[in-house]
């Protein structure tokens, strides 16, 4: 049975599909993706469906990434049994995440830049009213916390 691990954000259409996308392109790369299952998710419910913002899907693209595919969902508690880590992009969306965590979740729920102590920000930025530049940021930071998080699974779960 694979590691089970959600990304979540607000809105589920710049941070969390972001950071869903880049995590399953190093799965790919390191041949784990039938070790590693991932979703994302958002904590609110206004783009339920919908695609990725357009910006996040090219900030994605130049690097190689598609995450056009993917659909917005809010949270469910159900996503406590489904999921091994719960990561999320602030610590809004984490205090939201512990406010709806059944008792008895087996699981990890952190911050996802937990997994990039190198990194001076503790949270990923939104970037749904900035530019690009915003979105490339967003990138760079789930790349570093990418990396910390499949290490962590590593240690805990394949080894």
């Amino acid at each position: 049975m694979p590691v089970k691990v959600l990304f979540v954000c607000l809105g589920n259409i710049c941070r969390s599909p972001t950071a869903e996308g880049l995590f399953r392109a190093e799965l790919a790369k390191r041949q784990l993706v039938d070790k590693v299952a991932t979703d994302s998710a958002g904590t609110g419910a206004w783009h339920v469906g919908k695609a990725p913002d357009r910006r996040a899907i090219a900030a994605a693209a130049e690097r190689g990434i598609d995450i056009s595919t993917l659909r917005a969902r809010q949270v469910d508690t159900a996503d406590f049994e489904t999921f091994d880590y719960i990561v999320a992009m602030d610590e809004s969306n984490l205090m939201d995440l512990q406010a709806m965590q059944p008792a008895g979740f087996k699981g990890t729920l952190a911050l996802f830049l937990d997994y990039a102590p190198q990194s001076p920000e503790r949270e990923v930025p939104d970037p749904y009213y900035g530019g690009a530049e915003g979105f490339e940021h967003v990138l760079n930071l789930v790349e570093q916390a990418a990396a910390g998080l499949l290490n962590d699974i590593r240690q805990q779960h394949l080894s």
